[in-house]
């Protein structure tokens, strides 16, 4: 997002400066990725970034949640000094605010609440240690918040839920409540903004509250039965109508009865009707039940663009194929008929836990028109895919693919361009001035072993990982050219990067926060 900033100073001789900011998690609605503002960063000076700071917090990480990812504010006025300023969630249901050039903390604020017991996710609640509880749901705040516009006074509000259900309204200067927070429901994933109304995963369907309703209403799903709940590491995508489009877990299909759909492995796309949320489309791959029955479902947050005056969709998940998708009949007539799909690019052995696409799509569009749309894969490069440009060392543990997309035999196409080094799990790229930064995260990600069978233990999992490594790539070729090495000493689950103003941030496991730039 573009903020124009007035500087009384710069004003005299030079009138305007602009800032970059990041404001929900993946950038905006659609979730691309595309950080279009950064102008600090380029594929000339990135070589040089160095550690700037580090932070580490009160916030005691729960089951691999520590933080999620940064959003970015300049020109916030705060304690009587203009800053710039990163807001992050820690899973302890803390929110801090940090003084992005210092890496000091402006304000904080806990969230305290009756926990519901039984938190933990996955059948391992006996330990309520927070290193021990299960890493499907591990209660706390793990949802990315959402920053929106100045009110009438100028204020910009934050939005977040803590881990009881309640929906926040802070100052984003102070922490002050804006508004009385209210109770809307735990969300996993990040929260959007819609014009007035906030959207959320919450339990198996979405959720939405307007947020100029005096009585708070809160819009549920109706009309879709179990699903596997909602998915996609950064939360549901918005296409121009409006509609909020999420994945949905593993489980069974059933279309039967229109009035309670049973959906799992699917794409799906809601709308507020009447009081209620319910569901406008749907794409479901037609190898469902295979992918069902083999634990792979499209668990990616999908992305959304423009391409040649059409709006497209581009989803995928852990069997590891892009499905091309027009938001407006995402399946065709039979629910099951994407405009195009690539063969698989990833997860030759169908593995559902240490191979596979995961997270989220990014998608940006280069000078000449070029529309890319980039995916973040774990374990090795499908054997019998080819990419014309392979950079090394070759894929093995993780990287980024990269596509283009064209016109082939009249009909749009994801045509693969390259595939990066290796990297220990890709994460979800972030594209800022012809770079991609992306991340291997050094999570452990093995959930079952044949000695001790599917265990949630999140213990387990972080005593064999090691750590996070930042990549800059070069958006064209996917050559490195440069990477955060060993200067990370903790891995990362489930939390992404924001970049904004020439620094690069991301939290890990053992409660620290980074932030990469230039040196001065």
């Amino acid at each position: 997002m573009r903020k124009l900033i007035y500087i009384a100073t710069a004003a005299l001789c030079c009138g305007i400066g602009w800032s970059a900011e990041w404001t929900t998690d993946g950038g905006d609605t659609m979730r691309t990725g595309w950080q279009k503002d950064e102008k600090t960063l380029s594929k000339d000076n990135v070589k040089n970034l160095k550690l700037l700071w580090k932070l580490k917090t009160d916030n005691v990480t729960r089951a691999l949640f520590s933080y999620t990812p940064a959003l970015i504010l300049d020109n916030v006025r705060s304690s009587g000094t203009t800053r710039e300023m990163a807001y992050v969630v820690g899973a302890s249901d803390n929110l801090y605010a940090i003084d992005a050039n210092t890496g000091k903390i402006v304000w904080s604020k806990h969230f305290s609440y009756e926990a519901p017991p039984g938190r933990g996710g996955g059948g391992n609640n006996a330990n309520q240690d927070p290193a021990h509880l299960g890493f499907l749901g591990p209660g706390g705040s793990t949802d990315t918040p959402v920053i929106g516009p100045p009110d009438a006074q100028g204020r910009r509000p934050i939005y977040m839920t803590d881990g009881g259900g309640m929906l926040h309204t802070l100052d984003t200067a102070n922490g002050e409540d804006l508004t009385p927070p209210f109770r809307f429901g735990q969300s996993k994933f990040p929260l959007q903004l819609i014009g007035n109304t906030i959207w959320a995963p919450v339990g198996s369907g979405m959720a939405a509250t307007k947020l100029d309703d005096p009585t708070h209403h809160v819009y549920m799903t109706q009309g879709m039965g179990r699903s596997g709940g909602l998915w996609g590491l950064r939360g549901a995508a918005v296409d121009s109508t409006g509609t909020v489009w999420s994945t949905t877990g593993d489980g069974n299909v059933d279309e039967s009865d229109p009035n309670n759909l049973i959906i799992a492995n699917s794409m799906v796309g809601f709308v507020i009707d009447g009081d209620h949320v319910k569901v406008k489309d749907y794409f479901t791959p037609p190898n469902w039940y295979w992918l069902w029955k083999r634990d792979l479902d499209p668990n990616n947050t999908a992305t959304i663009f423009t391409y040649k005056g059409r709006e497209l969709m581009v989803a995928s998940g852990k069997e590891c194929r892009l499905f091309l998708l027009d938001p407006k009949s995402p399946g065709g007539a039979d629910h099951h008929t994407p405009l195009s799909k690539t063969p698989l690019f990833c997860n030759e052995d169908a593995d559902f836990q240490d191979q596979g696409s995961w997270g989220a799509l990014s998608t940006w569009e280069d000078a000449s028109g070029t529309r890319w749309v980039l995916a973040p894969f774990w374990g090795p490069a499908h054997s019998q895919f080819k990419f014309p440009t392979v950079n090394t060392p070759v894929a093995k543990e993780g990287g980024v693919a990269a596509f283009k997309l064209q016109e082939v035999g009249g009909k749009p196409e994801l045509v693969p361009v390259w595939v990066s080094r290796d990297m220990f799990r890709g994460y979800p790229p972030v594209i800022a001035n012809g770079v991609v930064y992306t991340f291997g995260s050094g999570d452990f990600t093995k959930q079952a072993t044949p000695e001790r069978g599917l265990n949630f233990d999140s213990s387990l999992r972080a005593a064999q990982s090691t750590h996070a490594t930042i990549y800059a790539l070069d958006a064209q070729t996917g050559k490195e050219l440069w990477s955060s090495g060993d200067t990370i000493t903790s891995f990362n689950h489930f939390n992404g990067l924001s970049i904004a103003n020439g620094k690069i941030y991301l939290g890990t496991y053992d409660g620290t926060i980074w932030a990469f730039g230039l040196p001065k």
